[in-house]
């Protein structure tokens, strides 16, 4: 029952009862594809009104915990938590400051999972990453801001977080990835464009000799320059960089 501290609130009961069917899932460990219960079964077992009742599934629907079902009611469902994500951060990052917190996030992300990438690697992915090396060397010094690079460098990034063997950081910093690359290119000049071969050869080599050490100080710099891009992007600054 929605408690009396919350009833003066509407906002207030929705959450509250929002977390109560939440919680119910949970306790009664409802499996994918469960029958629950009506939106109306729902408002008289918790004495709410119909209105909050609509508005907490409606929340729950939304995350994809429930799916309404007509002439069946309400059907439990596994929520994805990529897919959350990734549906929702275009939304989240409206500012220059959303776009400097979801950066720390990456850095943080991507520094973290190096070791977990060369402890886990195999011989066989490294190889596939020392190729994608090759070809973005090639296509980056052609030009840096085709979609074959940003393509590539996706592809590289990809590859490091599937050795990890974690589906969900795997998952999560490629969203990353992708929705950094989705700003505008950033104009490199030749000097910048060598960099960052560099950059890429230098993390596949650490990674090639198992060096989690350097490999994240590599991983370190790479990610805190595409960072700086992606700020100066946001921010409305001049995209041309220089080493």
């Amino acid at each position: 029952m929605v408690s009396h501290e919350s009833a003066s609130r509407p906002e207030t009961q929705v959450r509250e009862l929002a977390r109560i069917i939440r919680m119910r899932i949970q306790s009664e460990q409802l499996e994918e594809g469960a029958l629950f219960m009506t939106e109306a079964q729902l408002a008289d077992e918790y004495k709410a009104s119909r209105t909050v009742t609509r508005e907490a599934v409606s929340r729950l629907q939304a995350l994809g915990i429930l799916e309404g079902r007509k002439r069946k009611g309400l059907i439990v469902r596994r929520p994805d938590p990529l897919s959350l994500f990734q549906h929702s951060l275009p939304s989240l990052v409206t500012s220059p400051e959303d776009w400097h917190d979801l950066g720390q996030f990456r850095y943080a992300l991507e520094v973290g999972a190096i070791e977990l990438a060369i402890r886990n690697a195999t011989d066989e992915q490294i190889e596939r990453l020392a190729e994608v090396e090759a070809e973005l060397e090639q296509a980056v010094l052609k030009d840096p801001a085709s979609p074959e690079s940003v393509e590539l460098d996706i592809k590289f990034h990809s590859l490091i977080l599937e050795m990890t063997g974690s589906r969900m950081i795997a998952g999560m910093q490629q969203i990353l990835v992708q929705f950094f690359q989705e700003s505008p290119p950033t104009n490199l000049s030749p000097s910048a464009a060598e960099r960052v071969c560099w950059e890429h050869r230098e993390l596949l080599n650490a990674i090639r000799d198992r060096d989690v050490e350097r490999a994240r100080s590599m991983i370190r710099i790479q990610i805190r320059s595409t960072l700086d891009s992606a700020s100066s992007v946001s921010s409305g600054e001049a995209t041309d960089v220089s080493h």
